[in-house]
């Protein structure tokens, strides 16, 4: 082997200036070979290894809350966790609630548009169809009372607040003799009105229903009709409106 051709070897393989021979290079070389893809694979290993390291490292980094390292938008969020950990006490210690508050009324206690009370009893706001007040009993047209005495609404009453008694009429069917209400006792679930087949017993729009004696709420018969003649177009109306979702 030349000289040349010797400090080549050296430079790609490193091989060692002394103890090379003629009858020994082509072992030599095949060792060197492995030797040389050897220390490729670990280098492609090693690199692997690295950026799988790296990968990771920026994984936890992304996951932490108040990290700003690698991570382009961490700073915001930084800055925003800290502006809620700070707003509830700043708003405890310098009564910001309050002060917004108090603004709002300024803003619109010089604006008589903006006010959104009403001057009750003297105005009201609609009602719904649907509202649940002072219970009715209906009657039809020709001044006949609706009801037919089934005590559907006794029976649907979870509070157990109405009480009917019936007698036969001439032509056979039932009316009612007494149909009294303990409005004490009403929760105004509405499950009366539910169960009456002949929509009978109704709870009007009443809305001021105050009393100051307990025998006040204790409704009969006569006052129960003297509400449904009362309220009988707004009672038709309200029923009407809602024959569709029933």
């Amino acid at each position: 082997m030349n000289r040349f051709t010797r400090s080549l070897l050296q430079s790609v393989y490193a091989i060692p200036q002394t103890g090379l021979s003629r009858c020994c290079f082509g072992s030599w070389s095949s060792r060197a070979v492995l030797d040389a893809g050897q220390r490729v694979s670990a280098s492609l290993l090693g690199t692997r290894q690295e950026l799988r390291l790296t990968q990771q490292r920026e994984q936890r980094v992304l996951r932490h809350s108040f990290s700003t390292q690698l991570n382009p938008g961490g700073t915001e969020r930084a800055q925003r966790s800290l502006e809620s950990l700070l707003d509830r006490p700043a708003q405890v210690l310098f009564l910001t609630e309050l002060w917004r508050g108090l603004g709002n009324l300024l803003d619109i206690f010089f604006d008589p548009k903006a006010m959104y009370t009403i001057n009750y009893p003297q105005e009201k706001t609609p009602v719904s169809p649907r509202f649940r007040g002072e219970h009715a009993l209906r009657r039809y047209p020709t001044g006949e009372e609706r009801c037919i005495a089934c005590s559907l609404c006794s029976a649907a009453c979870p509070a157990l607040a109405i009480t009917i008694e019936a007698e036969p009429r001439p032509d056979g069917s039932r009316r009612t003799t007494r149909y009294d209400i303990d409005g004490s006792k009403c929760i105004y679930c509405g499950l009366c009105q539910e169960a009456c087949p002949v929509d009978a017993i109704v709870e009007s729009p009443t809305l001021e229903s105050a009393v100051e004696t307990h025998e006040e709420l204790l409704w009969n018969k006569e006052k129960l009709l003297s509400n449904g003649d009362r309220w009988e177009p707004e009672l038709a109306r309200a029923i009407e409106a809602d024959a569709p979702y029933r």
